[in-house]
């Protein structure tokens, strides 16, 4: 079972002994699937409202859709959260009942299939039922996107805030996990060490709020640093 290796981070190191050119990269951190999955989530949401750079609040967001039977447990009453997340990420009740449903459904059935094909199949039928807008048009005319997934995550990625970019290093500190990558130990983030940085080192709004919505922060603390529990793969 793969437990983590998916979304690693890499800093770039320009130059050679030789005086060139080439540039080398070394990984600094790494994501478990689940949270790779759940960044890939946040993208959509991000795209869904034409934003320029992804949130705190769409990785919020696409946390608790990919992995909300993991992270729900931290709130007594899930209402308050859902309709947070939802007012500030600017989604409706019936698209977030909707990709909450279908993420579920995956993961109950055990469905073998690849997570682009499940989302891509996911946007395929919001933007038939109208759900989801179409992506821009290109300088010609034509559609902007080649795949229904296109039209939200576009063919590349959105670069993370200076907040967001802040709470993963952050999370990388206390996560209890690692992983080797080129001879050297570098943290391996999950959804519980960076859904704990979002709601303690910032000051933002967002995360004022987010703990304002019953948010079980010991519980939480716990299982960010538990070493025993394996990272979810």
């Amino acid at each position: 079972m793969k437990l983590f290796g998916g979304k690693h981070e890499r800093e770039a190191a320009s130059g050679t002994s030789d005086g060139g050119a080439k540039t080398e990269w070394r990984v600094e951190r790494r994501f478990t699937i689940g949270l790779t999955r759940a960044e890939q989530l946040a993208m959509m949401v991000a795209k869904s409202r034409a934003a320029k750079v992804l949130e705190v609040a769409d990785m919020l967001a696409g946390m608790y859709i990919y992995e909300w039977d993991r992270l729900s447990r931290f709130w007594a009453e899930r209402e308050e959260i859902e309709e947070f997340l939802r007012r500030i990420c600017s989604i409706s009740l019936q698209r977030w009942n909707y990709w909450i449903t279908f993420y579920d459904k995956q993961r109950q059935e055990g469905m073998e299939i690849s997570f682009y094909e499940r989302t891509r199949r996911a946007v395929r039928r919001n933007v038939r039922a109208g759900l989801l807008r179409r992506g821009a048009t290109r300088a010609n005319g034509d559609p902007a996107w080649n795949s229904p997934i296109d039209a939200l995550v576009g063919e590349a990625s959105l670069e993370r805030s200076t907040e967001l970019e802040q709470i993963l290093e952050a999370a990388g500190t206390i996560s209890p996990f690692r992983d080797q990558a080129g001879g050297r130990e570098v943290p391996v983030l999950t959804s519980e060490c960076v859904l704990l940085c979002i709601a303690t080192i910032t000051q933002s709004e967002v995360s004022r709020k987010l703990r304002e919505t019953g948010l079980d922060l010991e519980a939480l603390e716990r299982a960010a640093r538990d070493p025993r529990r394996a990272p979810h793969h």
